[in-house]
C-alpha cells in the first residue's frame, strides 16, 4: 500500500517537472522566435529602419540592439548558460520591451505595437518563472 502512494507521488511530481518544463521551452521558444526576427527587421527591413530613425534613434542603437537581441537569444536557449547570465539576458530583454513601449507610445504609433510588446513582457514572466521552478 505504501510503495503505491509512493509511486503515485513520484509520478505527479515527474508530471508537475515535465509541465513546468514545457512551459519554460514554449515561452523561451515564442520569445526567441520574435526576438531573432525582431533583430533581423531591425538589421535587414528598410521599414523598420526608417521606423527605429522616426522614433528618433540613431543608426548605431538600431544594429546594437539587434546584437543583443541575438545574444539574448543565444543566452536564453543554450542550457549550459549560468543561470546569473540568463538573469541579466531576462533583466535586457525586459528592459528592450519598456523601452519599446515607451518609444511607441511617445511616437504616437498604433496601440497594437504596446498590446504585442505587453504580450511579449507576459512571456519573459512566466518563462521567468518556470526558469526559477526548473533549475
Amino acid at each position: 500500500m505504501m510503495m503505491g502512494k509512493l509511486r503515485g507521488y513520484f509520478k505527479s511530481i515527474i508530471l508537475v517537472n515535465k509541465t513546468m518544463k514545457t512551459i519554460y521551452w514554449t515561452t523561451t521558444l515564442i520569445l526567441g522566435v520574435f526576438l531573432i526576427w525582431s533583430a533581423y527587421t531591425y538589421l535587414f527591413s528598410k521599414q523598420t529602419i526608417i521606423g527605429v530613425r522616426e522614433l528618433g534613434f540613431p543608426d548605431f542603437f538600431r544594429v546594437q540592439l539587434a546584437i543583443l537581441k541575438i545574444i539574448a537569444v543565444i543566452i536564453l536557449l543554450t542550457p549550459s548558460i549560468p543561470f546569473q547570465v540568463k538573469q541579466w539576458a531576462y533583466s535586457g530583454i525586459g528592459l528592450f520591451l519598456v523601452t519599446a513601449i515607451v518609444a511607441h507610445i511617445a511616437h504616437k504609433d498604433s496601440f497594437l505595437f504596446t498590446l504585442i510588446n505587453i504580450f511579449l513582457i507576459m512571456l519573459l514572466v512566466i518563462s521567468n518563472f518556470y526558469l526559477n521552478k526548473i533549475k
